[in-house]
């Protein structure tokens, strides 16, 4: 994660474009905690969240399972190249309960804090385009 010093780093837009965008949307932003059970993590936005693949920026938790992981990009920079972040930490969710073939978290998001890249893993047909070639 980049400086908080530097200006339009990944680590200001996260504190001040997507955390607040997180909250209003009824999410709760908690450091993930080595050992925790995903139980603990009711509504959470779970920052750096390890996984067998590296830490998400966030796991989106609910049912004592992580339904959605959100990459975050600096402001200056397009959303889209970090989706294949979010789907390579799908496949290393291996804590989570879920499977979708070689993935474990059903919703995939990249965004800058002003535009939101999405993919539903969950079939085949609406995964990226670079993967169903």
């Amino acid at each position: 994660m980049s400086s908080p010093s530097l200006p339009h780093s990944e680590w200001l837009t996260r504190k001040q474009l997507i955390d607040p965008k997180l909250t209003a949307a009824g999410w709760k932003i908690v450091p993930f905690v080595p050992g925790a059970p995903l139980s603990s993590y009711e509504r959470c936005a779970v920052v750096e969240f390890e996984t067998a693949n590296g830490p998400a920026d966030y796991a989106l938790c609910v049912g004592a399972q992580v339904l959605g992981i959100v990459e975050a990009q600096k402001l200056t920079l397009g959303p889209q190249s970090v989706l294949t972040q979010a789907e390579r930490y799908s496949k290393g969710a291996t804590a989570n309960p879920l499977t979708f073939g070689e993935y474990r978290v059903p919703f995939l998001y990249s965004t800058n804090g002003e535009i939101v890249w999405h993919a539903d893993i969950r079939n085949s047909l609406n995964r990226m385009p670079w993967q169903n070639g």
